[in-house]
């Protein structure tokens, strides 16, 4: 499961939108929602998630996005993800992320920041 979570975030910083979209592909299950802060509601399906991402290319280029630290318990696993911009800047979100029985992403769930009190 860590390998296609590792994977779907290291697409989002591929700036060939044809390899980004087949490794999101890839590590998605064919329904998979995904939802974060900045969607209005979950997107549905490796297509809707790969538009979604390479709107964030688009916006962002040159960034890195890497899963830091993933952990697992009962089947859902927590994904600790640092957005690193090409200008130094770097926003840190947490996913909370279920998957098929094939292994692939199927559910998505993202927050800013990891929860911590400030």
């Amino acid at each position: 499961m860590s390998d296609n979570v590792s994977k779907f975030f290291t697409a989002w910083g591929d700036s060939n939108s044809a390899s980004q979209a087949a490794t999101i592909a890839e590590a998605l299950a064919v329904d998979a929602r995904y939802a974060d802060p900045r969607t209005e509601a979950p997107l549905i399906g490796p297509e809707a998630v790969s538009n979604y991402v390479a709107q964030f290319a688009q916006m962002a280029p040159g960034a890195e996005v890497e899963a830091v630290d993933v952990s697992e318990r009962d089947g859902v696993t927590r994904a600790t993800v640092e957005f690193r911009m090409a200008n130094g800047m770097a926003q840190t979100g947490q996913y909370f992320v279920e998957t098929d029985t094939a292994g692939k992403l199927s559910r998505l769930v993202g927050f800013v920041g990891t929860g911590t009190p400030n």
